[in-house]
């Protein structure tokens, strides 16, 4: 019977001692940390890895999750200090940094945070105007924030961020702010028009004027260049004047003819350019106009040689 009771002493202590063993063998998961106690009293944190216990004296106290959490904040109303009723929403990210305090500081810790942040998101936003809290909703995120931080400090937690998701104004005020905003848009439709035109007119204006000034400047060019035209269509007849009335007075009946045949000439065409009606008999064939320009040189050429035998017969 003793031979009997010992392999079954034996068998019964090593499944006892494995039994123990494998009670105080800890594995944490990466992303959390496992804080111990002894007799119901806080002596460590174990971080994520393989960890040893002592069976019956240590126990686990809690399972903190160590990484970035999340969770909204229910909507709720909110009297601004304009005294407009709003009701607001958001959430809230926070990180466990110290497992100990976020748990034996605080009871519910995500309890304690939704409330402490729902009792401040009253106070930043109860202390702002309506305007304030749609167009400056960053200033608010930032408010929040730092008045919730600061706050949870003692338990151990970071809060990194808090967003307010939705601010919804009476229906109401939303109406009006719609009015309004469609009158703002009309207005500033109605100045860019009037600028516009006003634009165009001072374009125009320019434009008329800077035609103008062309126009003024063509015609002084014109003038110019016409004055200058007359000034030497003069020169030039001056020049042949004097030079027929040189040859003229040297006694060239080529010379002679040329005048007389250019000014007759002219006449003719005068005459047929003439807008009135007029019935002229001319010699107009060309045997005729040479006939006369004969005879007018014969004529010149008797006053010249009247002219030689008077100036013979003076002493």
């Amino acid at each position: 019977m003793g031979f009997i009771d010992l392999p079954f002493f034996a068998i019964v202590s090593v499944l006892l001692v494995i039994y123990l063993f494998f009670s105080g063998v800890k594995t944490v998961a990466q992303g959390f940390q496992y804080t111990v106690e002894r007799f119901g009293r806080y002596t460590k944190t174990l971080p994520p890895g393989f960890h040893l216990i002592i069976p019956f004296f240590d126990k686990i106290g809690a399972k903190m999750n160590m990484k970035e959490q999340v969770f909204d904040i229910p909507s709720q109303e909110v009297i601004t200090k304009d005294n407009a009723m709003v009701t607001a929403n958001g959430v809230v990210f926070f990180q466990v940094i110290d497992a100990a305090k976020a748990t034996y500081e605080v009871n519910d810790l995500v309890s304690a945070i939704l409330n402490l942040t729902m009792t401040n998101l009253r106070t930043v936003m109860g202390s702002m105007d309506l305007d304030q809290l749609l167009s400056l909703r960053d200033q608010i995120n930032a408010k929040l924030l730092d008045v919730v931080d600061e706050a949870t400090q003692p338990w151990g937690i970071k809060v990194t961020r808090i967003e307010i998701k939705d601010i919804e104004p009476p229906r109401d005020i939303v109406d009006a702010m719609a009015r309004q905003m469609k009158a703002e848009r009309i207005k500033r439709a109605n100045i860019l028009e009037a600028e516009g035109l006003r634009q165009s007119e001072i374009l125009k204006a320019e434009g008329e004027k800077q035609s103008v000034i062309l126009e003024a400047e063509g015609r002084r060019e014109a003038a110019y260049r016409d004055a200058e035209a007359r000034e030497r269509e003069a020169e030039a007849e001056a020049k042949a004047t004097e030079m027929v009335s040189t040859a003229i007075a040297k006694g060239d009946p080529k010379a002679i003819n040329y005048f007389v045949a250019q000014k007759y000439v002219d006449m003719l065409g005068q005459f047929a350019n003439s807008r009135n009606e007029k019935l002229v008999f001319m010699p107009l064939e060309a045997t005729g106009v040479i006939g006369a320009l004969g005879g007018m040189t014969d004529m010149l050429k008797n006053l010249n040689a009247n002219k030689d035998t008077t100036d013979k017969h003076m002493p």
